[in-house]
């Protein structure tokens, strides 16, 4: 990573989190003036290999994860706050990293999805969910690829919106629980609790929903999953980016710089210097055989230097 870092590292996006609360600004005012045109932008490989609609690898991301209300504004300010929290502690080179790999895994999930449907169409479709048992069961009825691409097309329309940003932005919260597990945040405003028990719970609940979700459910949620996973097992070696590694390291450089201050008088009893106390007057003892500075409290009393 370092290597690539040195490489790369001057085409990193800073405020990125900023950018995407940018894009779900633009999704909302989309939705408002009409909601249907998202249909046009969600990601539906579908459509992209089987129609070239291209733009949908990039178009989803303006797609909001929720509909527009107070507690999504709450939590798009959450977001802001433990994404730029997590910029500056990894750095911009590796937040970007983190952010692109989770989209590009949820851009490979959609694809994959769609190349299992396209080749093994009926064991796909059994498994669809109830609410697509109908649909899925006229597929058996039907004897043509083109007519059999026309079902899987129908029921990926209506389950592209799964793959979106919002297990994405989970995964963000979920790699601020890794990195600060022992900071504390008001559950409903009230309630203190530590970060690290709100990461577990959604890991949890991430988990049940792989195993219970529908074929593309699972998809998009496995990507998240993976790119935690990733996460993980590459910030665990880098011990310097946890929060008492980042005290401990501001500290030394702090005694290491007041360290190199040098100082014009320092008593040769107590220590003390000009920085100490800009008022107290440093005076050489001539009866001290070397060169021996006193403050004015000890220059009267110490033991002279023979």
């Amino acid at each position: 990573m370092s290597n690539f870092e040195k490489k790369f590292g001057k085409y990193a996006i800073p405020n990125l989190t900023f950018i995407l609360i940018g894009c779900y600004v633009i999704g909302y005012v989309m939705q408002l003036i009409n909601a249907s045109f998202l249909n046009f932008l969600t990601l539906d490989a579908s459509k992209i290999i089987l129609h070239g609609q291209v733009w949908r690898i990039f178009s989803w991301i303006l797609v909001p994860p929720e509909s527009l209300g107070i507690f999504t504004v709450i939590m798009l300010f959450f977001y802001f706050s433990i994404g730029t929290t997590m910029e500056r502690t990894l750095g911009t080179y590796k937040y970007n990293v983190f952010i692109f790999r989770g989209m590009f895994l949820t851009v490979l999930a959609s694809v994959v999805c769609f190349g299992i449907c396209y080749f093994f169409p009926k064991a796909m479709l059994s498994v669809f969910g109830e609410q697509y048992r109908e649909l899925a069961s006229a597929f058996f009825e039907i004897g043509s690829k083109e007519d059999q691409m026309e079902v899987i097309e129908k029921v990926f329309e209506q389950l592209a919106p799964v793959f979106s940003t919002y297990y994405i932005n989970i995964s963000i919260f979920m790699a601020f629980a890794i990195v600060y597990p022992e900071m504390q945040v008001l559950l409903m405003f009230v309630i203190p609790i530590k970060v690290k028990w709100l990461g577990i719970l959604d890991l949890v609940i991430m988990a049940y929903t792989f195993f219970v979700g529908d074929v593309f459910t699972k998809f998009s949620v496995g990507a998240a999953l993976i790119n935690i996973a990733i996460f993980y097992l590459t910030i665990r070696n880098l011990s310097h980016l946890r929060p008492k590694q980042v005290i401990r390291r501001a500290q030394y450089v702090q005694k290491v710089q007041t360290a190199k201050i040098a100082t014009k008088h320092k008593c040769a009893i107590c220590g003390q210097t000009e920085k100490d106390n800009p008022d107290m007057e440093f005076r050489f003892c001539s009866k001290c055989n070397g060169n021996y500075e006193y403050c004015s409290e000890h220059l009267y009393t110490h033991e002279h230097v023979k």
